[in-house]
C-alpha cells in the first residue's frame, strides 16, 4: 500500500510539472495577443530616479515610465505600468505578473539565463566629470589630478582601478559632496554618473565643466520571458526605430540631461 501511495505520488508531481511547463509555454505572448488585449503591462521601478519615480500625483514617472508610455504608443494599446521592486522585478515576469519589464535592467550574462533582453534602451553611464579646457582625453592622463569619488561607489572602483599612479584620489561620503567638492575648488575632476554630472551643469556658468570620458558603462534593456521571439523582435525594432528618429534621446535629455549613448 505504501508502495503504491509512493508511485501515485511521484506520478502527481509528474504531472503537476508537465502542467506546470504547459502553462509557461501557454503564456508566451506575441505582439498580436498584446493588440488584442488592448494593453501591455510593463513592470518597472519607481524608486530609482531619473529613470523610474513617482510624480506629484504619485503615478509612475521618469524615463521608463516614458519609454513605456512610447512603446504601448507605438503598438496602439494601453500602457498599464505595474510598479515592481529590484528583487522582485524578474519573479514578477516569469510569473506572468507583467508582460516586459522597461524597469532599468542592466544586461548581464546571468540574467540573461533568466529572461531575454532588447536591444539597449539606455544606459548607467560614469564618466570623468572636469573643468573644461583641463587636459584629460584618457584614464592615462590623471597622473597629478585630484580626483574625487563617492566612497566605496562603483566611480570609486573603476577610479582606483583604471587612474595610473601619481593619481591623488580623494573620497567622500557621497555624490552631493564631491559634487560640492568640485565646485569649490577642491579637486580637479570627480567620476560621476551622466546624472549628478547634469545636476552640477544646472549650478554654474555654462561651459565650466564638461565629460571628459566615460569610465565605465552598463546596458540596460527591456526584458521579456525567453521563448517570445515575436515579442523580442517588435521589442528591437521598437527600440531601433526611436533611437533612429531621436524620439529615445529626446527622452534621455529630459531626465537624464545628456545624449543618448552610444552602444
Amino acid at each position: 500500500m505504501s508502495l503504491n501511495f509512493n508511485r501515485r505520488t511521484v506520478l502527481a508531481a509528474i504531472a503537476g510539472v508537465s502542467l506546470t511547463i504547459g502553462a509557461v509555454q501557454a503564456s508566451a505572448q506575441s505582439l498580436a495577443d498584446i493588440k488584442k488585449k488592448g494593453e501591455v503591462t510593463i513592470g518597472m521601478l519607481v524608486d530609482f530616479p531619473p529613470y523610474g519615480t513617482t510624480n506629484a500625483q504619485n503615478q509612475p514617472d521618469g524615463y521608463d515610465a516614458d519609454v513605456a508610455k512610447l512603446l504601448a504608443k507605438d503598438w496602439g494599446v494601453k500602457a498599464n505600468i505595474v510598479p515592481v521592486t529590484g528583487p522582485n522585478r524578474i519573479p514578477f515576469l516569469l510569473t506572468n505578473k507583467v508582460d516586459l519589464l522597461v524597469a532599468s535592467l542592466a544586461i548581464t550574462p546571468e540574467r540573461a539565463k533568466q529572461v531575454q533582453f532588447s536591444q539597449p534602451y539606455a544606459a548607467a553611464t560614469i564618466v570623468l566629470y572636469a573643468k573644461t579646457g583641463l587636459p584629460i582625453k584618457a584614464a592615462a592622463d590623471l597622473k597629478g589630478v585630484r580626483v574625487g569619488v563617492a566612497r566605496a561607489s562603483t566611480q570609486d572602483v573603476v577610479v582606483t582601478q583604471s587612474a595610473p599612479e601619481g593619481t591623488e584620489i580623494r573620497r567622500f561620503d557621497d555624490d552631493a559632496s564631491a559634487m560640492q567638492a568640485l565646485i569649490s575648488g577642491q579637486v580637479d575632476a570627480i567620476g560621476c554618473s551622466v546624472t549628478v554630472a547634469a545636476q552640477i551643469a544646472k549650478r554654474v556658468p555654462a561651459n565650466t565643466f564638461e565629460n571628459k570620458f566615460t569610465l565605465k558603462q552598463q546596458a540596460m534593456g527591456i526584458a521579456m520571458r525567453p521563448g517570445q521571439e515575436d515579442l523580442l523582435k517588435n521589442v528591437d525594432a521598437f527600440v531601433q526605430k526611436n533611437t533612429a528618429n531621436g524620439e529615445l534621446g529626446k527622452l534621455y535629455q529630459k531626465w537624464l540631461g545628456a545624449d543618448f549613448p552610444k552602444f
